[in-house]
């Protein structure tokens, strides 16, 4: 078949084009034989459609929460007995549940975590031979939820009357006699229940036994509605151990009940103090209340006096109330030392920082808990200032079988704690009233998102904390990092929750290697000023709401002004790494090095990040140049002219290692 003058044209430009691109690397570099070989395709790390879907009504595409942002409401009134001799606690909850979905509902999910304690579990089928931090470890006992009886409550004169229920593992499905309306309709159920607390409760909870008693730290103690949203409907994923928890807001009234000899701990303000307290112990928390020192409620030596709790009363009921919340938790114990001091807050708001913890953890050797009131309290303050303001009225910190545990308000830490490692669990635990008690993510699927911002905003409290005291020295060595949170062996950041990770991989890919992207973003990308503004501005507007990965990527970028998808492709989504190679130096004028000298840089696996390097002369003088991440966007190998006035000697790339360049073998050229 003849062809015609313009259709031999557009073959004859084809193929042009094509044996072009064949001849040419990256685009716009043309094949150097010497190059190395490369893993890095700029089209992989700077493609487009990251984003799966566009902004709409419910999230925008700024990551903000769209015009019609719709989440529902739980409020709680919770009453719980203590029988500290059976290891029992008996409840009954009312939960009020407001549907502010456009979808009605002829059921509803509530999450039952005891069951995980069950040795039919799944939880417990999982645990691998050698055990697990996230279950029992092996303890046989009556475990789990006995639901007395679920009631809907209706009316104005709260009839209550018995419902089906369906208990599936860790959920439990209740069957509405009438659909509940969409857009603002309430439900109210009353739940009456009793549980046997493990003594190791997947380190969130549990028993320690003191030389004065008992100390229960109670948390996932009553049944709790799921989470209904425009992401998932209904989120039921079963409670395995490791992933934690997705929870609604609202309104918590709580009444502890327990023996006279215990004091009780617990997520919010204390109401009824004259009736649980002794006046002396009152007068000190009114003290403590305008102190920003330490002040002593109960100390060491009153605990074994019996003149140091009420008398008259075998138990006593104490009362608390916590607003806009997810979660709340308590503690118990007759061993508890407590002591406590105001904090100062920006808005002026009044809130206390109290300590609890047994004369065990009150030791010399290692400064104790005697600090932890301290440790708290500037914390706190610390990121109450930097981020957003610490929204409860009280911040309590236990000693007690849990490694370190967050609940609105409370956190549970070891006991055996002191010094810098006290320091380190308190400043953690509590920097989790920002994610995600404030910014309520959903942990059981992304639990990076509240443990790893979390890991990220301990490095600037502790770095501020006392001036220092426990700032490391050095700063992080992030080719060093980068060997192992790179290694081919790990799963992306982006799996499919905690529990779709190797358990022995949770600390790098949950806490470490996702608050190590934020350091490069802050320090080597954006900068402080821009990325400060970016995550406050992410905080702020997702207070008390529930983002998502993509609402927080959008949220980031848009406050900052940058496209990030090729660091999220890379340091989130996917397990590349980092290895870029200074290959040579040539000069524009051979006789002249005055003239300016060519550096090529090759980037020879899968990510891309800015460049750092330290260019030396022969005189000694030293340089240092910056190139944006955009040399990748089209090359796997780049060359550019520096203005050299001298013949250069060395040339280094990440200097201070500060980027994750996880091969440091070929980050020099050095004359020959």
């Amino acid at each position: 078949m003849k062809l015609s003058f313009m259709a031999s044209l557009s073959l004859a430009l084809i193929a042009g084009i094509t044996t072009a691109d064949a001849q040419r690397r990256g685009g716009g570099e043309t094949v150097d034989p010497n190059a190395p070989a490369t893993k890095y395709s700029y089209y992989d790390a700077f493609a487009p459609f990251f984003y799966s879907k566009n902004g709409g009504e419910y999230r925008a595409a700024t990551g903000e929460p769209g015009p019609k942002y719709w989440q529902n409401r739980a409020d709680y009134q919770l009453a719980a007995k203590l029988n500290d001799e059976a290891n029992e606690i008996t409840g009954t909850e009312v939960v009020t549940y407001t549907n502010n979905s456009p979808l009605k509902m002829s059921f509803v999910w509530m999450q039952l975590d005891q069951n995980l304690f069950k040795q039919d579990s799944r939880g417990s089928m999982i645990v691998p031979v050698a055990g697990s931090r996230n279950g029992g470890r092996g303890q046989v006992f009556d475990a789990g939820y006995k639901i007395k009886s679920v009631k809907v409550v209706t009316g104005t004169t709260n009839v209550a009357t018995d419902v089906k229920y369906l208990v599936q593992d860790t959920r439990m499905q209740v069957f509405l006699p009438k659909e509940l309306a969409a857009n603002g309709a309430v439900l109210k159920l009353k739940i009456e229940y009793s549980f046997i607390s493990p003594d190791y409760g997947s380190d969130r909870m549990g028993i320690m036994k003191t030389k004065n008693g008992k100390i229960f730290t109670i948390a996932q103690w009553y049944p709790r509605m799921c989470v209904f949203d425009d992401v998932m409907g209904w989120n039921t994923l079963p409670y395995t151990g490791p992933g934690e928890f997705y929870l609604e807001y609202g309104d918590f009234d709580i009444s502890i009940t327990a023996q006279a000899k215990d004091i009780v701990v617990c997520s919010g303000e204390l109401l009824n103090p004259q009736e649980v307290y002794t006046p002396a112990q009152v007068k000190r928390w009114a003290e403590a209340e305008k102190s920003e020192k330490t002040v002593v409620i109960r100390g060491d030596n009153e605990v074994t006096d019996p003149a140091s709790r009420p008398s008259g009363k075998e138990m006593l009921t104490w009362h608390f109330k916590i607003k806009n919340a997810r979660d709340a938790s308590w503690a118990a114990s007759p061993a508890f030392v407590i002591d406590a001091a105001k904090m100062v807050l920006p808005s002026g708001k009044k809130s206390i920082a109290i300590s609890a913890y047994p004369v065990e953890s009150d030791t010399a050797a290692n400064g104790g808990w005697k600090r932890s009131t301290e440790f708290v309290k500037r914390s706190l303050e610390y990121n109450s200032g930097k981020w957003f303001e610490y929204p409860y009225p009280a911040a309590t910190a236990v000693a007690g079988t849990p490694g370190g545990m967050e609940y609105p308000g409370i956190v549970f830490c070891g006991a055996r704690s002191g010094g810098r490692s006290l320091w380190s669990v308190n400043d953690h635990e509590f920097g989790h009233t920002w994610f995600p008690m404030i910014v309520g993510s959903n942990e059981r699927l992304y639990g990076w998102m509240d443990e790893g911002f979390n890991t990220f905003i301990n490095t600037l409290s502790t770095a501020n904390f006392n001036n220092g005291e426990f700032k490391s020295r050095q700063a992080p060595n992030f080719q060093q990092i980068a060997v192992a949170q790179t290694a081919p062996t790990l799963e992306p950041i982006l799996s499919n929750g905690a529990d779709n990770l190797k358990e022995r991989n949770n600390g790098t890919l949950l806490y470490s290697k996702p608050s190590n992207g934020l350091v490069l973003l802050r320090e080597q990308i954006l900068g402080p000023e821009r990325f400060d503004f970016a995550f406050k501005t992410y905080i702020n507007r997702w207070a008390f709401k529930h983002p998502t990965p993509d609402d927080f990527f959008r949220t980031i970028e848009n406050a900052a002004g940058e496209s990030l998808q090729w660091f999220w492709r890379g340091w989130f989504v996917n397990n590349w790494r980092l290895d870029v190679s200074v290959r040579g130096v040539k000069y524009v004028d051979s006789t002249n090095f005055a003239k300016g000298a060519l550096i090529t840089l090759d980037n020879l696996e899968k990510m891309a990040m800015p460049v750092i390097l330290e260019i030396k002369t022969k005189s000694g003088k030293t340089d240092r140049v910056k190139l944006p991440a955009e040399i990748w966007e089209r090359n796997v190998s780049w060359t550019f002219k520096y203005p050299s006035t001298e013949e250069i000697e060395s040339v280094t790339y990440d200097p201070d290692k500060s980027l994750p360049d996880f091969n440091g073998t070929n980050n020099v050229w050095t004359k020959k």
